[in-house]
C-alpha cells in the first residue's frame, strides 16, 4: 500500500513559507519521500498501518493549506507511467521488507 500527500500551501509571505517548510519537514520525518514538488509518498505494508500517520499528517495541516491523502495499492502504484521529458522511466520499487526474528 502507498500513501500519497498532495499539496498546495501558499507561501507568499514569510510566515507562510515557515509553515510550508515544517509541514514538508513532518512528511519527511514521517518517511515520506518526495516524488515530484508538493507529492510525497511512504510504503505501508498494509492499509491499517498508514491510519496512525493519516491522523498525524491532518494534525500538522496548516490552516490555509490544501492537502489530499491517497491510498493505493503495490498493484496501481506499479502501473504508473513516470516521464522525464518525453523519456520513460522506471516505477520507483517499494522499500525492503524489514525482518523480524
Amino acid at each position: 500500500m502507498w500513501l500519497f500527500t498532495m499539496f498546495d500551501l501558499p507561501v507568499d509571505t514569510s510566515n507562510a513559507r515557515k509553515r510550508y517548510t515544517q509541514f514538508r519537514k513532518q512528511l519527511m520525518r514521517e518517511g515520506f519521500c518526495m516524488l515530484q514538488f508538493s507529492v510525497y509518498a511512504r510504503y505501508f505494508a498494509t492499509e491499517e498501518g498508514s491510519e496512525s500517520i493519516r491522523k498525524r499528517i491532518a494534525e500538522v495541516i496548516p490552516d490555509d493549506g490544501r492537502v489530499r491523502l491517497l491510498s493505493v495499492t503495490d498493484r496501481q502504484f506499479g502501473k504508473m507511467a513516470v516521464f522525464y521529458g518525453k523519456t520513460a522511466e522506471r516505477v520507483e520499487d517499494p522499500p525492503p521488507q524489514m525482518m523480524l526474528f
